[in-house]
């Protein structure tokens, strides 16, 4: 099984994909994509890892999310992926190649033997950036979620909390 949640900023998708994580049972693993570069992001990471409490082991992977996953998988885990997007920024800037790290993901979700469940955001409702930094991760961004969506399973979109069933 496998689930990508996408949604706005505050949209509710990460609580969501927690509270489905939860219902399957098991062993939870969340994968961390997020660095804490400045202290406000640090103070971030620290309320979602309270937020989830002592059930759930954090395993940070920043670049190599597929072997995160690789490693990890095991039959009675499930695994929260959040988020995506972070991923997909943590990539551009440290100038890796966003299509090849994407196609191990999309390799890593099929091998999988737990679910799997991914979190990211829907940057492509909004207004057309004003550089083209901007640019070029949005439409990265849009690219991986394009990917992941047509390799997983089920895909909701989450706007006010509210969750609604895209595949």
């Amino acid at each position: 099984m496998s689930l990508l949640v996408l949604g706005g900023a505050r949209s509710g998708k990460s609580r969501y994909a927690q509270a489905r994580a939860e219902a399957l049972g098991g062993d939870f693993v969340y994968v961390a994509t997020a660095q804490a570069l400045d202290a406000e992001m640090g103070e971030r990471i620290e309320r979602h890892r309270a937020d989830r409490g002592p059930a759930w082991t954090t395993v940070e992977a920043p670049l190599d999310l597929a072997a995160a996953i690789r490693s990890g998988d095991h039959p009675d885990r499930v695994l929260l992926v959040d988020c995506l997007t972070l991923w997909t920024s943590n990539l551009l800037l440290a100038d890796r190649d966003i299509d090849a790290a994407t196609g191990d993901l999309v390799t890593a979700l099929a091998e999988a033997a737990c679910p799997v469940i991914l979190v990211a955001n829907e940057v492509g409702l909004g207004i057309v950036p004003d550089n083209a930094l901007a640019r070029r991760f949005r439409d990265e961004a849009g690219r991986v979620n394009q990917r992941i969506a047509a390799a997983v399973d089920e895909v909701m979109f989450v706007a006010a909390g509210l969750p609604l069933r895209f595949k």
